[in-house]
């Protein structure tokens, strides 16, 4: 996946220039501005034709055919678009370029241009595709008025050519209806296709930009708009924004960016504004009546009500059988703490796996059984550890694994099982032998018998395990301490979750 793609403002210059290279400078200047003002990334992009070619001789000059007397009137040399790129680069900006014909690739790739832009009229010229693909540039593909069937053949065209290539989710309508937007269209997209960016090419009225944050929140990492540069005589078209319009669509953009953005990389950034906040309404335990030390307390020893203080047990903490450290008068606050078990911490894994398994859109029915491999204790498990979901074990077994973040499953090896890890979701390392591999989602490594190896995850993992057939006392770990260990000690088995 190409760096370039990520968080990507294009503005898309098309025709605006009118065939005036210094309009055309102007409207890059103004764009140049914004850029730098709001420190974005940004490209401009152009459209290439070669005119000469791309129009039928009989129907040149024609007045009646839609598009023809705008593409003839707004005409620019190649030295003239040499000029246009000189001036995106010296902005700072990114340079890129739609070419609507073979010719256009070309001229893509004699001026040097970072990224090749395919329009959604073009998304099936297999011909412009194929002299596009051989490039090997990045290259944005919009999918306006495409099926899902012909965005899986893309898909499968740029993947098979090894190219770097990104999806523009567009409606193909100029301007386009709000009611005929389908952002959700981008959720698809991104579930289907999840290593290549997904973006967002918008035609809708400039002034909207609920639009824009709206698709940057169903997670459109380039947002692409049309732009120009209203003068005396030249008017805008009704999908083209201005100069400040596009500062407020570039705001807007950011805005949900930083509203949708998570602060911590797997888990919810929790500010101590919230957690007190939340404390402020939360209701404490107290005491109906005076209690001894060493009474156990039941729900009618206690009464939930605010305010509730610093370290005291709140309602939600309160269980039946809660010892008193001290003794309590009647109205005070309880100032116990829930014992940290065995059981309890078992439960909080369990939780967290099912968390993932969801999270990964992995199913397991109700014919499985599960154990907490913990070869330190419970009270280690999530530095040392795994959760192992037995699926199948016949003359094959399949099994499914997770390892939550930062745990570490240690050394060890099987004398009679071989088997072999995909992993599905997350991130793994494997080590075998002492040689270490990094595997992303899809990737598949055999252990063979006797073998040594290890697996630790940085932001939690599923794999599935396919092997022979599951042998009990097969495991062989280095460490000893673990190995002379009874296999009930280091398992605790789950049979309902």
């Amino acid at each position: 996946m190409s760096k370039l793609f990520e968080d990507l403002f294009i503005f898309e210059m098309a025709n605006s220039h009118q065939g005036d290279v210094e309009h055309g400078k102007d409207i890059i200047y103004e764009m140049g501005k914004i850029a730098r003002r709001h420190n974005i990334k940004a490209a401009v992009k152009l459209q290439y034709r070669n005119l000469d070619t791309f129009i039928h001789p009989d129907y040149k000059g024609r007045q009646d055919v839609k598009h023809i007397p705008r593409f003839e009137s707004t005409r620019l040399s190649y030295e003239q678009f040499r000029e246009l790129i000189a001036t995106i680069r010296s902005e700072g900006m990114i340079p890129m370029s739609t070419p609507f014909d073979e010719d256009g690739v070309d001229w893509c790739m004699d001026q040097g241009l970072d990224i090749i832009k395919i329009a959604s009229c073009s998304s099936l010229d297999w011909p412009l595709l194929t002299k596009v693909a051989a490039t090997h540039k990045p290259v944005i593909i919009s999918v306006g008025g495409r099926t899902i069937s012909d965005i899986d053949k893309l898909y499968n065209y740029f993947t098979h050519r090894k190219c770097d290539f990104a999806f523009l989710h567009c409606i193909a309508e100029y301007p386009a209806p709000m009611e005929r937007l389908q952002l959700d269209f981008i959720d698809k997209l991104r579930r289907r296709y999840p290593d290549h960016v997904i973006g967002y090419s918008g035609h809708e009225d400039p002034d909207d930009n609920t639009i824009p944050m709206m698709a940057v929140a169903k997670g459109a990492r380039i947002l692409e708009r049309h732009v120009g540069l209203p003068t005396e005589k030249i008017s805008l078209n009704a999908y083209s924004m201005n100069p400040e319009q596009a500062e407020k669509w570039v705001t807007a953009v950011l805005n949900a960016r930083e509203i949708c953005k998570m602060k911590k990389e797997t888990e919810r950034y929790i500010s101590q504004e919230e957690i007190d906040s939340l404390n402020s309404l939360m209701r404490g335990v107290y005491l109906k009546h005076d209690v001894e030390e060493g009474q156990e307390l039941t729900r009618d020893d206690v009464f939930f009500a605010m305010p509730n203080h610093d370290r005291q047990m709140t309602s939600g903490e309160f269980f039946e059988g809660v010892v008193a450290s001290k003794a309590y008068k009647a109205n005070e606050e309880l100032h116990e703490q829930k014992p940290i078990t065995d059981t309890n911490l078992a439960r909080s894994v369990i939780h967290d796996v099912k968390g993932m398994l969801y999270e990964a859109n992995i199913y397991l029915g109700d014919d499985f059984e599960a154990e907490l491999s913990h070869h330190y204790g419970m009270k280690h498990f999530r530095q040392f550890g795994a959760v192992i979901i037995s699926v199948i074990n016949r003359e094959y077994c399949k099994k499914l694994i997770a390892v939550l973040p930062a745990q570490q499953h240690p050394m060890h090896a099987h004398q009679v099982k071989e088997e072999t890890f995909q992993l599905l979701y997350g991130d793994l390392q494997v080590e075998i032998d002492g040689r270490k591999i990094e595997m992303k989602p899809g990737d598949i490594q055999t252990v063979l018998r006797g073998e040594k190896h290890a697996f630790t995850s940085r932001t939690g993992a599923v794999f599935e395990e396919i092997s022979t057939t599951h042998v009990k006392n097969d495991s062989y770990y280095e460490d000893p301490k673990i190995d002379k260990m009874d296999l009930m000690e280091r398992k605790t088995k789950v049979y309902k979750w």
